[in-house]
């Protein structure tokens, strides 16, 4: 039997053992579930606990990929009901440390030179110790204070077969299993997959610490580690080490002097900063993680799991924060439905009644009062509940939610994220209608307009010509105008766009060249609205025209 042959077996065992064998006729592998009870069946005690904790406890038998994907899911209550989630934040990632002799085989290896001429001290003895690697203390030869971080040997290997394993899973349960049908495993296979694969490479890493010290480079509260690129590999990573307080270090907080609320609103703005402006955020901010210097200063370690946020996304983003704050269930329903993908058609009415009811529990208290956790889980919930699939950068921004706000229970209890969050968010609504975003999407415009000008001909004469010549089938000509429709709907898109918003740029300046405190000139609202209305209308034609489906 091959090595995957005995890793699908022995993940049938310890399934079966748990009480989940089922799980095992979903995706086609009944003999499995039949191998188990000819050994004995069930394990002892598993009809006394709860479906969750059998999981659980199966994840943790089965080992890292298994723990890191339930540590992930543990997160995504667009995925599992609370009680899941709630048995899966137990899980722990850790593992005993590697013999002095392999770490030093491993670096060795990798470097090409003995550790000895690459440090100038090493210590064996980890700091941390985790089932992918181990990071040790070390001094570079110019006496620099260094942290290495060592791939455990084997541990690409392991995963990936695993992964491997959980895709084909997948693959089966999507076409075998009813229950899964809105979930889309497959996708979510390749999502954790991605996940998974960027922490195992530390060049990965290394570009991620790389792109972050680049994001904040000037900005004196936060302190990024260098990489040092010389005693780095994709198995090996030599970083800056950086000292200080774990950020959840009450006492010693405390003791420093260090304004506990000032702190949280500073890793706040920090967080704000990533997702909103540079749109590319750390997705790991446990404790660990974070250490606060003299004053306040914020060093950041740990990069391998990162999230990206594009533009419609961060928008989107914007527009559901602006209106949970508003506490305006329509615009949260449809700014939800805008953020997911949907496996059918969304019924935005009992969505909007559902997340009126939700809103209801918080309205006639002070906005401070929300935590922003738990409001997202229970939004995710209802995501979940009406087919939406949440993407996974966005999932791992709500797990960083999440963490931050327990950072800030610690801190602060009066603390509240959203508050916090609310002017970023704002703020990038603001920047979006700016002038100079409008003109971005026109200049966007005239490209596309180029582009297709200049493609035009040649693709009218390549299809003429297959007419003349009798060689095309009546879908295959379809085909050929495929590109063509395809870019001339995208232009329309933005033609209509660009009408409302030159509509609207034009009739603001007529507000704006009022002074401040003076009535604007007069006519100057009718002339706005109508501008207005004239690229609502001018938009709509646009897109009934040419942006409707093929």
């Amino acid at each position: 039997m091959s090595e995957r042959g005995r890793r699908q077996r022995r993940i049938g065992e310890i399934l079966a053992r748990q009480g989940l064998g089922y799980l095992l006729d979903e995706v086609g592998f009944e003999h499995l579930r039949s191998l188990r009870r000819s050994r004995g069946g069930q394990g002892p005690g598993v009809g006394s606990r709860s479906p969750a904790e059998r999981l659980r406890l199966a994840m943790e038998e089965l080992g890292p990929t298994f723990i890191k994907i339930g540590q992930l899911l543990s997160t995504r209550a667009d995925l599992l009901p609370a009680e899941y989630r709630l048995e899966l934040a137990r899980l722990q990632d850790a593992a005993p440390h590697l013999p002095p002799e392999v770490a030093r085989e491993v670096i060795s290896t990798e470097l090409g030179v003995g550790i000895e001429s690459a440090f100038a001290t090493f210590e064996f003895e980890p700091l941390a110790a985790a089932s992918i690697g181990q990071a040790h203390a070390a001094t570079l030869p110019d006496g620099t204070e260094v942290v290495v971080k060592v791939r455990r040997p084997g541990a690409v290997e392991d995963v990936n077969q695993d992964l491997e394993i959980l895709q084909n899973f997948a693959a089966r349960a999507s076409r075998r299993w009813e229950a899964a049908a809105p979930y889309d495993l497959v996708g979510l296979a390749d999502e954790f997959a991605q996940t998974l694969r960027g922490e195992l490479d530390y060049l990965h890493e290394g570009r991620n610490a790389q792109r972050f010290a680049a994001n904040f480079a000037g900005d004196t509260d936060v302190q990024i580690p260098n990489v040092f690129w010389e005693t780095t590999t994709s198995r090996v990573i030599t970083l800056e080490r950086i000292r200080g307080l774990k950020i959840d270090d009450v006492a010693g907080l405390e003791a420093a002097g260090i304004d506990r609320g000032k702190l949280m609103q500073r890793a706040t703005d920090v967080m704000a900063k990533m997702v909103f402006q540079d749109g590319f955020f750390h997705a790991d901010p446990h404790p660990g993680n974070f250490f606060i210097q003299s004053g306040g200063r914020i060093g950041i370690i740990d990069f391998g799991m990162v999230g990206s946020l594009d533009d419609r996304l961060r928008g989107q983003l914007g527009r559901l924060l602006v209106a949970l704050t508003r506490e305006d269930p329509h615009r949260v329903a449809r700014a939800l439905v805008a953020l997911g993908a949907t496996t059918g058609p969304v019924d935005i009415g009992p969505l909007t009644d559902d997340l009126a009811e939700l809103l209801s529990r918080y309205q006639g208290g002070p906005l401070g009062d929300i935590a922003l956790g738990t409001v997202t889980g229970e939004l995710l919930e209802l995501a979940r509940r009406y087919g939406l699939r949440i993407p996974r950068d966005l999932a791992l921004l709500v797990k960083t939610f999440i963490e931050q706000e327990g950072v800030a229970a610690q801190l602060d209890p009066d603390f509240r994220l959203i508050t916090a969050l609310a002017p970023a968010a704002s703020s990038q609504l603001a920047a979006g209608i700016s002038p100079a975003a409008m003109a971005q999407r026109l200049e966007h415009v005239g490209l596309d307009l180029a582009e297709l000008t200049l493609d035009l001909p040649d693709q009218l004469q390549d299809v003429l010509e297959r007419l003349a010549t009798g060689g095309l089938e009546v879908h295959l000509r379809a085909a050929e105008l495929e590109p063509l429709l395809a870019r001339g709907e995208r232009l329309a898109n933005r033609i209509a766009a660009s009408v409302l918003a030159a509509a609207l740029i034009d009739g603001l300046a007529l507000l704006l060249t009022a002074d401040r405190g003076r009535r604007p000139p007069p006519g100057a609202l009718r002339r706005f609205g109508a501008v207005s209305g004239i690229g609502v209308l001018g938009a709509y034609a646009a897109q009934r025209r040419f942006g409707h489906p093929r």
